[in-house]
C-alpha cells in the first residue's frame, strides 16, 4: 500500500511490518521512525464482520479531524504523532508516523511469573509505576484521558513506562469509546450486561482505576478478577466476563486464588486497603503517589520471598528453614524431589530420556551436572536451549554456542521484537538470518554453526519457529499476509501449505510443543478487549488434525493451562498442569477433548509448571524445583 507523507510517497512494506493492533497495523520506516495505517473497512481482518466494519468507517471520519487537532507538548514518554499519513491528493488522512521505540516490553510481561524471574525485582516494577503515574498525571494536567489505558499500550523500557496508542487518547470534544475489558471502570458499563460493556465515555478517575489493576497485575501476578469463583450457592454462580460488574475479586471468600500469583498478604496493609476500597467498594481517584514512594520491598533471610511489610508473613518470623520431604505421596501419585537451587531455574528439555536444564544461582548460570555456563547476573529476554553437551543462548541477534571443552561461538541470528529467532533439538540447532531458515546440518562432513545448511526462506525479521525431534512448524505475519509451514527436522526444505485457522486482533504470544506425531501450537490473542487462546494440532505433513478456542478467565482447559509452556506432548495427547492437577488433553475424531485430570497431583503442579516426559512417569519443573511423578 503506497501512502504519502508530506507529499512524499511511501511504501508500506508488508515485510517490515512490526505491530498488528484490532483498529490499524504498524511498520518501521527506518531506524528511528514508524508508520501507523488504521485498518479501512475493505481490510481482510473484518471480512465477514460488518460491525467491525462499520467502526472501522466511523474511526477514519473522526480522524479526519482529531488528527488535526490533536494536543501539543504532551509529555516526553507519550508517543505521538509526528506526521500525517494521506492519501495521493492529501485530503484523506489514512495515518500517522512517529517515533520508533526499540529495546521495549509491553507492561503485559511484568505481570508474568515466567518473564519477572529473569531479574526483575517487584522493586524495578515500583519504578516503573513511578514513572507512568508522573505520565498520567501530567496528561490529565493538559486536559487529556488515556481512556483505553491498558498493558498492551505502555511499553517498558528500563524503568520508563512510555503510552503508545495515543491517537484514541480522549480530549476536547473527541471521545474514546474503545475499551479493555479487563481494565475498564465497571461504573462506566451496563451492570445488567454478561460482560463489561461501556456505555460512557472514560474519566480521568478511570484511568487510575486501569492503572490499579495493572499495578496489581504486575505485582501479584493475578488482576482484581483472576482465580475461579465458585459460590456453594448455585443461585450466586456469574459469569467470570461479568465478575468485575458484581465487583467479585481476589479478595472474596468463595474465589480460590491462583496458586502461582503471590499471596496478597505480602502487601502493605495500606497498599491492600486501597485495592479493596477501589475493587470492592468502587472507590475512585487520583492513585495516591505517597503508596508508591512509601512501597519498599525487601527479601527475607528466613524463607527468601520478597515483601513489602514490617514483617515477613510467610515464614512469621521463624528461625527454622522448612526442609520439604524428598519423597512424598499422595493417594496414586508419588513425588520425588531431583533438584532444589536457591536461584531460579531458567530451561529444562529431555533428550534421549535424560533430563537436562540450565539454572541460574549466585551470580552463575549452570548445567545440571552445576558446572558453570557463564557468570554474570539474570536479564530478561535471554533465550536458552541446550543441544546435547552444548549449551545455546540467544540475546539482541546473536546465539551463543557454550561448549564443555572450546571457546564459545558466535552467530549472528534474526529478532522479532525482543525474540531471537533460534531453536534446537537434540541433534541439531536452527535459526534465521536473511530471510533464511538455517541449520547446521549434523549430516554434513563438516558441520559447523559457521557453514549452515539452508532449509527454506521465509519472511525476514517477521518468521516465528519451533522444532521438536522430527519435525518443525513456523509461521509469519506481515500486515493481511500470513503464511503457515512444516519441515522435517533432517533435512532441507519447507512445506508452506498449511492452512492455520484465521485470527483477529494483536498476537500476545505463541509457542508450539511436539510429540513424535504431532505439533501442537498455542495462540493468545487480543480482540475488542478480550484475551483468547487457540490451540491447534499440526500434523507433521502440515494437515491440521484439531482445533479449539476460548477466552481467558472460563473453565475451558485451555483457558487453565500455563500457554508459555503448555504440557508434554506424547503420541496424540497432551499432559498438561493446571491449578488442580495435571490434565490430559486428547486428539479424538478431529477433536481435543479432556479426558481425564490427575486430581492425586494436585498438591505437586499449578499452572505454572512444566511438565517434561520420563520413564513410565513425568518430571514437574518450577522456578526453584524438579520433581519426578510416578502416577500408579
Amino acid at each position: 500500500m503506497d501512502v504519502y507523507i508530506n507529499g512524499k510517497r511511501i511504501r508500506a512494506d508488508p515485510k517490515k511490518a512490526i505491530g498488528k493492533g484490532g483498529e490499524a497495523d504498524v511498520f518501521q520506516l527506518d531506524q528511528t521512525t514508524a508508520l501507523k495505517l488504521f485498518k479501512p473497512p475493505t481490510h481482510s481482518d473484518y471480512q465477514g464482520l460488518p460491525q467491525e466494519q462499520q467502526t472501522a468507517r466511523d474511526r477514519l471520519q473522526i480522524h479526519q479531524q482529531k488528527l488535526l487537532q490533536f494536543p501539543r507538548h504532551l509529555p516526553s514518554r507519550v508517543i505521538t504523532p509526528s506526521a500525517l499519513a494521506t492519501d495521493k491528493a492529501g485530503k484523506t488522512i489514512l495515518g500517522y508516523t512517529m517515533p520508533l521505540l526499540s529495546g521495549t516490553n509491553p507492561l503485559l510481561r511484568y505481570g508474568e511469573r515466567s518473564f519477572r524471574q529473569a531479574g526483575i525485582s517487584a522493586q524495578t516494577v515500583v519504578q516503573i509505576f513511578q514513572d507512568l503515574h508522573d505520565t498520567v498525571s501530567k496528561l490529565h494536567f493538559h486536559h487529556v484521558i488515556i481512556g483505553d489505558f491498558n498493558d498492551l499500550n505502555v511499553l517498558v523500557r528500563g524503568t520508563e513506562a512510555y503510552c503508545i496508542d495515543a491517537d484514541s487518547f480522549q480530549f476536547q470534544s473527541f471521545p474514546c469509546m474503545m475499551f479493555t475489558a479487563r481494565f475498564v471502570d465497571p461504573l462506566l458499563c451496563d451492570p445488567s450486561a454478561p460482560q463489561p460493556l461501556l456505555q460512557r465515555p472514560p474519566t480521568i478517575v478511570s484511568d487510575w482505576y486501569a492503572f490499579a489493576v495493572m499495578l496489581m497485575q504486575c505485582l501479584l501476578f493475578v488482576d482484581p478478577y483472576g482465580g475461579i469463583y465458585k459460590p456453594k450457592d448455585p443461585k450466586q454462580k456469574v459469569l467470570q466476563a461479568a465478575r468485575s460488574l458484581h465487583r467479585i475479586t481476589v479478595f472474596h471468600p468463595e474465589v480460590h486464588y491462583p496458586k502461582p500469583a503471590i499471596p496478597y498478604r505480602v502487601l502493605p496493609d495500606e497498599l491492600l486497603h486501597y485495592f479493596q476500597q477501589v475493587f470492592v467498594h468502587d472507590h475512585r481517584g487520583e492513585f495516591p503517589r505517597s503508596l508508591l514512594d512509601n512501597l519498599r520491598w525487601t527479601q527475607c533471610p528466613t524463607c527468601g520471598k520478597e515483601h513489602a511489610r514490617d514483617l515477613c508473613p510467610g515464614c512469621q518470623q521463624t528461625l527454622l528453614i522448612a526442609v520439604k520431604a524428598v519423597t512424598t505421596v499422595r493417594g496414586t501419585v508419588t513425588a520425588t524431589r531431583l533438584f532444589q537451587t536457591e536461584g531460579v531455574l531458567l530451561y529444562a528439555t529431555v533428550e534421549q530420556a535424560q533430563l537436562k536444564w540450565v539454572y541460574h544461582d549466585h551470580g552463575h548460570f549452570h548445567r545440571e551436572d552445576g558446572s558453570v555456563i557463564l557468570n554474570g547476573e539474570l536479564k530478561p529476554n535471554l533465550d536458552w536451549r541446550i543441544q546435547g553437551n552444548r549449551t545455546l543462548l540467544g540475546y539482541q541477534g546473536q546465539v551463543i554456542t557454550f561448549h564443555s571443552h572450546k571457546a564459545p561461538e558466535r552467530i549472528a541470528v534474526e529478532n522479532l521484537g525482543s525474540i531471537t529467532l533460534f531453536d534446537a533439538n537434540e541433534s541439531a540447532s536452527y535459526w534465521i538470518s536473511n530471510g533464511q531458515l538455517l541449520w547446521n546440518n549434523p549430516y554434513a562432513l563438516l558441520p559447523t554453526l559457521h557453514s549452515p545448511s539452508h532449509i527454506g526462506d521465509v519472511l525476514s525479521n517477521q518468521t516465528r519457529f519451533w522444532v521438536g525431534s522430527r519435525f518443525g512448524f513456523g509461521f509469519y505475519q506481515a500486515g493481511n499476509f500470513k503464511v503457515a509451514f512444516v519441515f522435517d527436522a533432517n533435512k532441507p526444505g519447507l512445506n508452506d501449505r498449511v492452512q492455520l485457522p484465521a485470527w483477529q486482533g494483536q498476537l500476545i504470544h505463541a509457542t508450539c510443543t511436539f510429540s513424535q506425531e504431532y505439533g501442537w501450537l498455542f495462540l493468545t490473542t487480543q480482540t475488542q478487549g478480550q484475551i483468547h487462546h487457540t490451540c491447534v494440532v499440526i500434523q507433521s505433513n502440515g494437515t491440521i488434525a484439531a482445533t479449539a478456542q476460548a477466552t481467558n478467565g472460563t473453565n475451558h482447559w485451555l483457558a487453565a493451562i500455563n500457554k508459555k509452556d503448555p504440557g508434554c506432548a506424547i503420541a496424540n495427547f497432551l499432559l498438561a498442569a493446571t491449578d488442580n492437577g495435571i490434565i490430559r488433553i486428547e486428539l479424538q475424531q478431529g477433536q481435543l477433548v479432556h479426558t481425564k485430570t490427575f486430581a492425586d497431583t494436585e498438591p505437586f503442579v499449578d499452572s505454572s509448571c512444566q511438565l517434561l516426559p520420563a520413564l513410565n512417569s513425568l518430571y514437574v519443573v518450577s522456578s526453584h524445583e524438579i520433581y519426578q511423578l510416578v502416577i500408579a
